[in-house]
């Protein structure tokens, strides 16, 4: 058997089998296909208004379009959660086969083994949320973005309207690409074009209510700064608190100064990418090539953005996943490491959401020591690259080859 069919076999159960545990898990980690996708996109078929046009929005507008096509799908399966599982496999199937290509190249069999295990390792949560087609998308922008930069820069801009994570592999981007000019009028044609279709809809005034609406969330109970609290709540703190947000529709805390952490987090979030995205152009000038700073500098930010993060949902992780498979295709010995800390995470947060959730709403012992032992991963993790990013070498040894 050659390594594409392996691999393609290994690819249909994986996704087959994520999806499945998708029903099997307890609290419900699917919940928010049925819930929420599927009402917001059949009242855009109903006449009851177009989130992100004719109201606000968490999301940017462009994460409407997969919701609405994942009815194609369910009209065939007869299912909207299920049809949501097959339109999320055949659009990794597009990224998985460029990754793939002729299954050749060990570092691109190796970048494939390593995001079929990632997505076993964080499970059905990663399958079924918004973020899961914005990966693939992200990852086909990140393999083209050396030879195809224009159409690179599109595909991430386009994931980037649909959830705003990949605005940090765009600005890494336009920080190590030679021909960044390109990669910013694509991005810019992109921004341009999604926002004339929402005003000309009528929704101006709702044109960056996912920007907006943000301000006003507090501390999520997963997120890395949360973990005094929610220790706090475990011990009997006085004040220390996990409860739900009837808004948001997610579990929060609180606690003695929380108003103040809470208004600290955007502006610690913003200082912590500028000072990474200076250490990227500083490694530009110091004459560092695309291959070996992007995609370093790339998971540096997109760490940045989980860590420094108010809000810690656990489909996060799957934003690690983009920069780690561009790193094993270009340099899998130096990447492996990275890789494996990548799937730890992955694999605690599936512990934390859906196996222990309960333990982590109502706090217990073992579910926040879980928890804990994940933030401290990525907390680890993000310090190994904001130092390979200050001591990374300004040549190259060998030309490697990032686009099929």
């Amino acid at each position: 058997m050659t390594n594409r069919v392996l691999l393609w076999t290994v690819f249909v159960l994986v996704h087959a089998g994520v999806g499945l545990l998708g029903f099997l898990l307890p609290n419900e980690p699917m919940g928010d296909v049925y819930r929420v996708y599927e009402p917001w996109s059949r009242a855009v078929f109903s006449g009851g208004g177009v989130v992100g046009v004719t109201q606000d929005w968490v999301y940017p507008q462009l994460a409407l379009l997969p919701m609405l096509l994942a009815h194609l799908p369910a009209g065939l399966v007869g299912d909207y959660t299920v049809g949501w599982a097959v339109l999320v496999t055949l659009v990794d199937a597009v990224a998985f086969a460029v990754l793939v290509g002729r299954g050749h190249s060990r570092g691109r069999v190796i970048a494939a083994v390593f995001w079929l295990a990632a997505i076993v390792c964080l499970g059905p949560v990663g399958l079924y949320r918004i973020d899961a087609v914005s990966v693939p998308l992200a990852i086909l922008g990140c393999l083209w973005l050396l030879r195809r930069p224009a159409l690179a820069a599109a595909l991430l801009a386009a994931a980037t309207w649909i959830k705003v994570w990949p605005a940090a592999l765009l600005a890494a981007a336009v920080v190590a690409v030679r021909r960044r000019a390109r990669v910013i009028a694509a991005a810019a044609l992109v921004s341009v074009a999604v926002l004339g279709v929402v005003v000309a809809a009528g929704g101006a005034d709702h044109a960056l209510g996912f920007v907006t609406g943000q301000t006003g969330r507090g501390l999520q109970v997963e997120a890395p700064v949360s973990a005094p609290y929610v220790w706090g709540a475990l011990l009997g703190a006085d004040g220390s608190a996990v409860y739900y947000d009837q808004g948001l529709l997610t579990f929060q805390v609180t606690g003695p100064q929380v108003d103040l952490v809470i208004a600290a987090m955007t502006p610690l979030l913003a200082l912590a990418a500028a000072g990474v995205l200076l250490l990227g152009a500083w490694q530009v000038r110091r004459g560092v090539p695309f291959v070996r700073l992007f995609p370093v500098l790339a998971l540096a930010l997109v760490l940045v953005l989980i860590v420094a993060n108010k809000v810690g949902s656990p489909q996060f992780h799957t934003w690690l996943f983009a920069p780690t498979v561009l790193g094993l295709v270009i340099d899998r010995h130096r990447w492996v490491a990275p890789a494996a800390l990548v799937l730890t995470a992955a694999a605690l947060t599936q512990l934390v959401y859906p196996v222990l959730y309960g333990g982590i709403i109502t706090p217990a012992v073992l579910p926040v020591a879980v928890l804990t032992l994940r933030n401290l991963v990525l907390v680890g993790l993000l310090v190994w690259m904001v130092a390979r990013l200050v001591r990374l070498p300004a040549s190259v040894s060998a030309p490697v080859r990032v686009a099929p």
